[in-house]
This record gives C-alpha cells, sequence and structure tokens, in this order.
C-alpha cells in the first residue's frame, strides 16, 4: 500500500513547507502531496488556501501578492512559502510528488515546470475540480491524474475513466468496500485521505486500498511496515 504524507507530514510541521516535506521524507513515504497557487506575478507557490491567513502570519490572497512579497511571510516555525520549484527540488528522485492544482489558471503552468525539470514520470497530478485534470490530459497524455472528491458519487469510475485518471481519491470516511471493488473493476486504484488517527487508519488498510495519505505518517507507517512478525 502506497503511504503518502498530506501537505509534508501537516501534523508534525508546518504544512506545505520544506519542514514539513522534509519531515515525510525522512520518515521514508511513498507520496508527498502539495497544493499549489499562483501568485499576482505567475509563480506557483506551494499553499493551500487561496488566502495566505490561516498558515501565516500574513492577510490576503494569495493572488495579490509578488513572489518577494510571499516569501516574506512566517509559514510556521520561521519557514517560509517555498515555490513548487524548491519542493521539485526537494523530493526528485526520492518519492512521487502528488501536486494537488489548487487554484485557478494551475494547470498548464504546472504542466510546464513539471516538463521542464523532466519530471513526468514522477508526478501525480489532482483536483477536485476536474475540468483542470481535462486540461491537464489535452497538454500532456502522459502525466498521471487522480481524481478527488470528498463523497465520490455514483458514476465516480466512470467519470474517472473518462478524465483519462488512474485514481480516485476519497475522504476515509466515506471509502468503503463497495466503492474499492468497483474501482478495481474499472481498472481504477483507490487511495483514502486523510485518517489521523490509529482506529481510522487500521480500518482503511483492512478496506484493500491502494493508498492512503494522511497528515501523521509516522502512524502510518508505524501501522504498515512495523508490524511484529
Amino acid at each position: 500500500m502506497i503511504i503518502i504524507g498530506h501537505r509534508g507530514a501537516a501534523a508534525l510541521e508546518p504544512e506545505n513547507t520544506l519542514c514539513s516535506i522534509q519531515k515525510a521524507l525522512d520518515l521514508g513515504v511513498d507520496q508527498i502531496e502539495i497544493d499549489v497557487h499562483l501568485t499576482h506575478d505567475q509563480y506557483l507557490v506551494v499553499i493551500h488556501d487561496e488566502t495566505v491567513d490561516r498558515t501565516t502570519d500574513g492577510h490576503g490572497a494569495v493572488a495579490d501578492f509578488a513572489l518577494r512579497e510571499i516569501r516574506q511571510l512566517d509559514a510556521g516555525k520561521g519557514e517560509r512559502i517555498p515555490t513548487l520549484q524548491e519542493v521539485i527540488n526537494s523530493v526528485r528522485r526520492r518519492a512521487i510528488l502528488q501536486i494537488e492544482l489548487e487554484g485557478p489558471r494551475t494547470a498548464a503552468p504546472v504542466v510546464r515546470i513539471v516538463e521542464q525539470n523532466g519530471m513526468v514520470d514522477q508526478v501525480l497530478l489532482t483536483s477536485f475540480v476536474h475540468e483542470r485534470l481535462h486540461e491537464m490530459r489535452r497538454l500532456n497524455s502522459n502525466i498521471r491524474l487522480a481524481a478527488l472528491w470528498f463523497k465520490a458519487p455514483e458514476d465516480a469510475c466512470e467519470q474517472a475513466v473518462g478524465i483519462g485518471a488512474e485514481a480516485l481519491h476519497v475522504e476515509h470516511h466515506n471509502t468503503d468496500a463497495a466503492l474499492v471493488k468497483q474501482a478495481h473493476a474499472h481498472g481504477l486504484k483507490i487511495r483514502a485521505w486523510n485518517p489521523d488517527t490509529v482506529d481510522e487508519m487500521q480500518h482503511v488498510i483492512d478496506l484493500g486500498l491502494d493508498g492512503v495519505s494522511s497528515n501523521r505518517p509516522d502512524l502510518l507507517i508505524e501501522l504498515c511496515r512495523n508490524k511484529p512478525k
């Protein structure tokens, strides 16, 4: 089963920072999940929300900041909001980088930076806004995609196949054995996000999922890899 560090190791270090990503890498995750938005001057930066208010000491929309301005904000423990390029430099050849297209107009620049870095085979691109995935598919037919849902609709598998996605990513409370079976019958992988307690993790592991994302990858790794023989 693939173990994914959500926003790095978001419950252990400030989310979506290089420190959080390094923590997840040190723990030994298979994939790192991050989120991207565009700054006012069109740089891809790694942050989940459309504003900086929750995760930094600043205020305002990401899209209203120039890169040099947003880099002055404290994202926790003195960490700065990283650029996507910095994250690529950190993760390259160490784990698959799962990039969620949170912000509008991110599809084309993400494809461009992935191609420039020779990372097409080292990334997985995701979004709740499936038109962004369709755009990705049009821009590069070789990039791996996964469709995000909080709760998958009845035709989720058909939608994912239509996008050309390899997987469904569904909130862990809304993942069950029937959905796992349906996804596998369509030739799709299915991964759950984000169980953060041992009981929640054990429940989804027992479903036979292909991967799990968590803010506590340390606990997930302990459950999956370090069981007594």
